[in-house]
Parts: structure tokens; sequence; C-alpha cells
């Protein structure tokens, strides 16, 4: 039986290394095998999708882990060998018959690679045809499922209107994070976090006696008002206000909800804009979030309307049931708002800290040379990118001001590399004014210490 599985470990390592470096590497090295050479029939020799990184890949991944599970090297690399041979064959085929690359071919995508390498395995280990066909069946299977994971799910598009680069990685963490028909199993996927915060923060907290008051701490809300001034504010945005809130986690707690819904009530802001992160967790529903988000911009009343971005604890797919709210998602976009025939611009970009789904170039290509500019974003982390675009404010979130602050030392985690004097508050880059906010609610455990939370609004003054 040990043999059995060395033998399956083998070969699913050699096939599953080439997707591993697609995944992790993506456009890097990735050199066609074929070098976009046309076979006599006027179609790909292979495709660009068979790379000299994948097949180089795959054989010395075979190398390697016969090596550890002492497997003589001829078997090893010989089984590297034929196997990639066996997956370029394959695609060798599929080209000849017009089939797209990437397009599944259940049955001969998993024979031939998982076939071909019996030729020096079985006699290696005389294998009986029983054992033989037992092994094969096995690795079809298994490579079956996976190639269906990855095509249905890696490099699919999940839905109509998906707004971002269809990438692997991203698609990946979409699934963790968002996917909902696989919930009961996301708690094992995501454990890392499950442990952390659910298990060994919650369990310090409540030993030291502090759970209770970190949690009403968390539900301290400050109705925090700012001024900002801008030479070059046109003439009819001057005392226009704006409601800001991010990171209202509005699921994270019992009274975090209806807490913020009390503070916006009647404020009456001319436009609001909210910075991501509408859920508590990473991962799971987003339904109840969505619920209370609903409830609370029943309560918002603008001139201008309500502009959103999303966070990093987010799914695109909460775009479309906010719309019937009347928010504009500015997922790498922007939006003019006209004022007693002056004009700014709102821009927004998808969340950068986690999705990478930012395209700064594609955001402010929407806008006019020379055009005042609110920016926003759900993390302070692209802050030196950005200011090369010029816009006046940038407004953000995402650190929570660490949430829990130690005398004489600040923030514990902020979740952010810049400067300190990013984490929260008021802070400037090259003329380009920001702030970033300490959130409405919080995220991981509901606690906070030495930083509260808070909504912003905030009256653009113009310097005379």
């Amino acid at each position: 039986m040990l043999i059995f599985i060395q033998i399956l470990i083998l070969l699913w390592a050699i096939n599953l290394t080439p997707v591993l470096l697609a995944y992790f590497f993506e456009e890097k090295w990735d050199t066609p095998l074929d070098k976009g050479m046309l076979f006599i029939d006027g179609k790909p020799f292979l495709g660009s999708h068979k790379t000299i990184r994948g097949t180089a890949g795959g054989i010395i991944a075979g190398i390697l882990f016969g090596f550890v599970m002492g497997i003589s090297l001829w078997v090893a690399l010989s089984a590297g060998i034929m196997s990639m041979f066996g997956d370029l064959l394959n695609s060798f085929i599929k080209r000849r018959f017009k089939m797209l690359e990437g397009a599944d071919l259940p049955v001969m995508d998993q024979l031939l690679e998982g076939a071909l390498p019996f030729v020096i395995i079985a006699p290696a280990y005389s294998l009986s045809f029983a054992k033989l066909f037992f092994l094969i069946l096995v690795f079809g299977i298994t490579a079956y499922l996976g190639a269906q994971f990855l095509t249905r799910v890696l490099l699919t598009e999940p839905f109509a209107g998906y707004s971002r680069k269809l990438r692997s990685k991203i698609r990946f963490r979409e699934w963790k994070a968002c996917d909902t028909i696989e919930y009961p199993f996301h708690p094992i996927i995501n454990i890392e976090r499950t442990l952390y915060y659910h298990w060994f923060m919650k369990t310090i907290f409540r030993a030291t006696g502090l759970y209770e008051r970190g949690k009403q701490n968390a539900l301290d809300l400050k109705l925090r008002k700012l001024e900002f001034e801008f030479d070059d504010l046109p003439h009819g945005f001057d005392n226009t206000t704006i409601l800001f809130i991010s990171d209202l986690h509005l699921d994270c707690m019992e009274g975090i909800a209806q807490k913020t819904q009390d503070m916006v009530e009647g404020l009456k802001p001319d436009l609001c804009l909210l910075g991501g992160d509408y859920r508590t967790e990473s991962w799971g529903s987003f339904s109840k979030a969505l619920f209370h988000l609903k409830n609370l911009l029943d309560h918002i009343e603008t001139k201008h309307g309500i502009y959103a971005v999303l966070g990093n604890h987010d799914c695109l797919e909460m775009v479309s049931p906010l719309k019937e709210k009347n928010v504009t998602f500015l997922v790498n976009d922007a939006k003019s708002i006209e004022r007693d025939g002056d004009r700014i611009w709102i821009a927004g970009v998808d969340d950068p800290s986690y999705f990478e789904g930012q395209n700064l170039g594609e955001t402010f290509d929407r806008i006019p040379d020379n055009s005042f500019t609110i920016f926003l974003a759900h993390t302070p982390g692209i802050y030196q990118e950005t200011a090369a675009y010029s816009p006046q404010l940038y407004l953000c979130g995402h650190t929570h001001a660490g949430q829990i602050q130690l005398p004489y030392f600040g923030p514990v985690i902020t979740h952010f590399n810049g400067p300190g004097k990013m984490v929260h508050g008021k802070w400037s880059y090259k003329g380009m004014q920001g702030y970033t906010s300490s959130g409405a609610g919080t995220s991981g455990i509901p606690v906070r210490f030495g930083c509260r939370g808070e909504v912003v609004f905030i009256t653009l003054k113009k310097i005379s």
C-alpha cells in the first residue's frame, strides 16, 4: 500500500507543479514551449499555455519528490518526462481538433499524463494489471476533480459583469472569501483566522476580564468633524459636506449597526462616501451585513448621492444588491458631480490590500486634466502610486487605528506598512491631503482599547 501512495504522490506532484507555478508566478517566465510555432495545418503546435517553465517544473518536481520518497532517480526522472510528454501530446491533439487552450477533454486529459509514466513505473515495481488499473483510475479521478476546480472556479468568471482581471490567484482568494455554496468548509479553509481570533484572542481577553469592557469601548463611536482647505476647490463646492464611513463591519457585534444608524440620523451631508469592509468575516455569508447596510442607507440623506468602494472583507456579489439602494460603486471608476456650474470628481479603486484589484490608470484616465478629485480607496497602502495622479484628497480606512493601542507604544496591529502618521488621522504626501479613518466597526475580535471607532463628517473649504 505504501508504494501505491508514493506513486500517486509522485504523479500528483509532477502534474500539479505546472499549475502551481502558473498560479504563483502568473506571466513571469511563461515562455511557450513551442515559441508560437504553427503546425503544417496552420494551427498552433501546442499553444501558449504549455510553457518551458511548467514542463521543466513538472520534471524537476518528479525528481525532487522521488528523492524524498526513496524512488530511484531513473524512475522519478522518467515518470516526470513521460507524464509531461503525455500532457504535451494531449495539447497537440486538442489543437488539431481546434479546441481552445484550456478546454476540457475528460478521460483523455487524465489518461495520457497518468498512463504513460507507467511504461516505466509498472515494470520497475512489477505491478499487476489490476494494480496498474487501480492506480490509473485513482489518479484519473483526482486529476479530473482538480481540473474541474481549476477551470470552473479559478479560470472562469463567476458571474456576468465580473469587473476584475481574471487571475487564478485572485479567483482563489475570491472563492475562499465569497463562495457561499461551500460555506460549511470555509472555517477549515480559513482555519488560521478561525483559531487566532475566535479561539486564541477571545480566550485571552475573557481570561483577563477585559472582553466586556472592550466591547463597550467598541460601541463608543465618535462623530469626528473635520475641515479640509484647498486653493483649487471650485467655488461651487465651497462648504460642501461629506459623510465618510469606513470599515463598518456591521455584523461584528450586537448593537453596532444601530449605533452607527443613530449617528448618521439627521446629518444630511451633501455627499456620502463608504470606504469598504461592510462585513466582519473574510469568508462565508455576507447576507447579515448586507441587511444592516441597507437599513443604514435608508437613514442617510444626501444631495449628491452615495459612493462606495470595496474592502478586503467584501465580495463583488455585494455590488448589485446595493445598487438597488442607489449606491454607486467605484470599482476602478470615477464619477463627476456638478454644482452651481462647477464640477468635481469622485474616484475609487477596487480593493488594493487583499484582492489586489486596483487599477489607477484606468480610474484616472476617466478624469480630465486639472480636475479637482477626491480619491477613495479602502487602504492608505497605495498612497505613493496615487500621488502620481495628483488627487486633492485621499480618503481611506482599513487600519482601524490599530483597534488596540497600548500606552507609549501605540497600535499593536495595523495591517499597513507605511508611515505611522497614516495609520489614523490627517496626513499629507506630495501635495495630496489624506485622511485615514479608524473605522466604525471592529475586525477579528469585537473590542477596542486606546482608540475609538468613528463616523467622519468632512467640510471642504476654499482658501480665498
